[in-house]
């Protein structure tokens, strides 16, 4: 009788060893980071500071990853799908947040992040499921309903962020007056909020595969295949585990690469892509199993929700941080980045109309994603 409860707690020590390299790695930096990362002028220093970091907070983000699917399959849908995009998004702007904080008085990293994770998600992530989906299954469905909810308030508060400021007169660059900030942490908030009761309560159909998609080709994989279920109170209390040492590490890892991207002449929107390289690699793994198991409406949600949330709870985080610091917060992209963004959510708009997604689709948007990296390094 003792054999399987030993069993167990050995099966969990081995599945949960990112957390010690997580906790060593957090711990060892906020005693000798100031030391270890004061000169980086030797490249092979440089490399193992990074890749250290790099790989610690990896392998945290993956781990969050697995416990927010885990409660997911507690929860189920949308409340699972709901569990990760928030895990993810609230470890971006933890992580942004910490690295303002110590920053100089003129940050565009939220700025850069966003922009990355929305075109990530929006074009890269969305436009490989439907792109994989569509060659495996010819035609994939999901439903409509729930993937015009997310854009019908994505569009606005997107273009509100990122374009508006770019525009406004009444302080200088782009960026946003004091009375502007506050209606538009308001207005994300209030919105944000009005779509958490829409899809968590009166319209919770809007969000579920429609039942002809449930009927999934029998050689599909589960999207959820040999992962580890256990109770509601044991991932919740690992996924917080997991995400306080990537918010401790983000400040770190702010070093290394501002020192790269300084001594490479490399474009600082590259910083702002690393770390959403960084959040989004894990989800991004998940919303395309997801697609090749056919549960596109995973995907989406996945995707979507992952956009949404990021603008929503990111930019007003951002703006009361430059509230209480005194810093100011470029919000506003250049015009070529603005035609990107506007293209984007004009393609996602066509895209979502139908109710069936194939291949073409998909090509379309790894066409916009391969725009965006394009012009980071050449304008």
């Amino acid at each position: 009788m003792t054999r399987q409860p030993i069993r167990h707690r050995i099966h969990l020590l081995r599945l949960e060893w990112p957390l010690l390299v997580s906790i060593a790695t957090t711990v060892l930096f906020l005693v000798f980071g100031n030391v270890w990362l004061a000169d980086l002028s030797h490249p092979q220093w440089f490399g193992v500071m990074l890749a250290w970091l790099f790989g610690a907070i990896f392998v945290s983000a993956f781990a969050v990853v697995r416990h927010a699917e885990a409660l997911a399959v507690r929860l189920g849908e949308p409340y699972g799908t709901l569990v990760l995009t928030l895990s993810m998004s609230g470890m971006e702007m933890m992580m942004i947040t910490a690295v303002m904080y110590s920053g100089a008085s003129e940050s565009s990293l939220a700025r850069d992040t966003m922009f990355a994770i929305v075109m990530i998600v929006l074009n890269g992530l969305a436009g490989a499921s439907l792109l994989l989906g569509g060659l495996r299954y010819h035609e994939q469905i999901y439903n409509l309903y729930g993937a015009n909810a997310f854009l019908a308030v994505l569009l606005p508060l997107a273009v509100l962020a990122l374009v508006l400021p770019s525009f406004t007169q009444s302080s200088p660059g782009p960026t946003l007056a004091p009375l502007q900030s506050s209606f538009l942490i308001v207005m994300s908030v209030g919105l944000y909020g009005v779509f958490l009761a829409i899809q968590t309560v009166s319209h919770r159909d809007y969000f579920v595969a429609p039942a002809a998609g449930i009927q999934r080709n029998s050689t599909a994989e589960d999207v959820h295949a040999g992962l580890h279920v256990d109770s509601t109170a044991y991932h919740t209390v690992l996924l917080l585990g997991y995400a306080v040492p990537i918010v401790l590490l983000a400040k770190q890892i702010a070093t290394p690469i501002d020192y790269g991207i300084r001594v490479l002449g490399a474009p600082p929107a590259l910083g702002g892509l690393l770390v959403a390289v960084l959040i989004l690699s894990p989800e991004s793994l998940a919303a395309v199993r997801a697609a090749l198991a056919n549960q596109l409406q995973r995907s989406i949600n996945l995707a979507l929700g992952t956009a949404l949330t990021s603008i929503s709870l990111t930019v007003p985080a951002v703006l009361i941080i430059g509230f209480l610091t005194d810093k100011t917060i470029i919000l506003g992209l250049d015009p070529a980045n603005i035609v990107l963004l506007l293209l984007s959510l004009v393609i996602a708009m066509l895209t979502y109309a139908l109710e069936r997604t194939n291949v073409l689709l998909g090509a379309v948007h790894l066409l916009l994603f391969l725009a965006y990296l394009m012009l980071i390094f050449q304008r």
